[in-house]
């Protein structure tokens, strides 16, 4: 048992290709408040910039890009927006995002692996 639960965790780390590199401590985050067109990219290290923070009640969109097919971040989901969205490798994936009220939304990849969030002020 100890050893099927071992091998789960150790193919679920191999699968998302996760690196120290995304560790919260060395995360990317965009600089200020901003709107329009933000471009997030998707590759072995998560998601860049991890946090993103936009200006309340100004129009939004995430540009979301996949550069790599060898990690988990094949999808992009908003948990609380019941959004989940494919991620194309090579392709530009808009997502528009409502700035109407300040609040934080945190998005992931398709396992839940690489923890993101938008933050709205």
């Amino acid at each position: 048992m100890k050893t099927t639960f071992a091998l789960a965790l150790l193919l679920t780390a191999v699968a998302c290709n996760k690196t120290d590199k995304a560790s919260p401590g060395t995360a990317a985050t965009a600089t200020g408040p901003t709107s329009g067109m933000v471009d997030v990219k998707a590759d072995g290290d998560g998601f860049t910039p991890s946090t993103i923070t936009l200006k309340k009640g100004e129009s939004a969109t995430l540009r979301f890009k996949r550069t790599t097919e060898e990690t988990c971040a094949d999808k992009v989901v908003f948990p609380e927006l019941k959004l989940t969205k494919d991620l194309p490798v090579n392709q530009v994936v808009e997502i528009p995002i409502d700035t109407k009220e300040a609040k934080t939304l945190g998005f992931e990849c398709g396992m839940g692996m690489y923890k993101s969030k938008v933050v709205i002020q």
